[in-house]
């Protein structure tokens, strides 16, 4: 008896009474390290998308310069993503395939309505942060106002844009009409760029541009303003913006807010700035874009 009293105790203190020496890993909470990369070994790039303001080609290379400034300052790759329509890109942001996104003035207005599209900086561009609508015509036309238009042909920029479709459609209707019975024949270019080309190559009577973007295609070839005249400015809107998705990580936002705002800061960075031909990135309130918004209230649902 005094035998089985006796192992049932040394049993007791060799097996859960103390603690045993164990070979498990000791986790130390004080000193967190990062999670350690896929096995893969590969980075996610950044993905940026931006509107067809400008011709896909044109966009390539303007914007390489600032996309290779960001992939330096993040320390990741940064993948340039282009689609033909500003609906496409306003999609690709709600459904969270790109994480950063250049785009139109409207197709903000719309984003933020629709889905809660999120602002992180502007382009200030002479330093200001508007733009305007410009409505061009040949050189040696004698068009003088959109009325003067009534029955020529129109080349529109995207069915979204604001300067180069919304607009355009306002000072039609301040006419009494409707594009598809004031023009004899309107059709897309999908980008500022190529309606200037249009109408300077005679394809079109008139369009309407983004005014940044007429001033950067005119410094870069001046033959262009021999062969095109502005005949209207629109009253200024607020620029278009730079925006997120409402579901990137705030983290991420604040990082690539903070990069954009300090570019001006840096020779590199100045660069980039310089190959879009902005003079700094700025914080943007909302309100900025209220004028456009009375526009869409004024024109109504612009279908394609």
């Amino acid at each position: 008896m005094r035998l089985l009293i006796s192992l049932i105790i040394l049993l007791l203190f060799t097996g859960c009474g103390f603690p045993q020496e164990s070979t498990a890993p000791v986790i130390d909470l004080s000193d967190l390290q990062p999670l350690p990369a896929s096995s893969s070994g590969e980075t996610v790039p950044l993905r940026v998308a931006v509107a067809a303001v400008i011709s896909p080609k044109g966009t390539a290379e303007s914007y390489k310069p600032l996309l290779d400034y960001l992939s330096g300052k993040l320390d990741r790759p940064v993948e340039l993503v282009q689609r033909r329509t500003y609906a496409e890109v306003n999609d690709l942001i709600e459904s969270g395939f790109v994480d950063m996104a250049f785009v139109c003035t409207s197709a903000y207005v719309d984003g933020r309505e629709g889905f809660g599209m999120e602002l992180l900086a502007a382009p200030q561009v002479n330093g200001e942060t508007v733009y305007y609508s410009l409505l061009i015509v040949p050189k040696d036309s004698a068009a003088q106002s959109m009325a003067d238009l009534r029955g020529k042909v129109f080349a529109f920029t995207d069915p979204m844009s604001n300067t180069g479709r919304l607009y355009p459609t306002f000072l039609v209707q301040q006419l009494g009409s409707a594009p598809d019975q004031f023009f004899a024949r309107t059709f897309f270019t999908y980008s500022h760029d190529d309606a200037i080309r249009a109408v300077a190559d005679g394809l079109a009577a008139g369009a309407a541009v983004d005014s940044l973007v007429y001033d950067f295609a005119v410094s870069r070839d001046p033959s262009l303003a021999e062969r095109v005249q502005v005949i209207h400015r629109s009253p200024p809107f607020g620029i278009p913006p730079v925006v997120v998705g409402p579901g990137l990580r705030p983290q991420l936002k604040a990082e690539l807010q903070s990069v954009l705002l300090a570019m001006d800061d840096d020779a590199e960075g100045r660069k980039g700035l310089e190959a879009i031909g902005v003079e700094r990135f700025v914080l943007i309130d909302d309100s900025a874009y209220a004028s456009v918004r009375d526009l869409v209230a004024a024109v109504g649902p612009v279908s394609p």
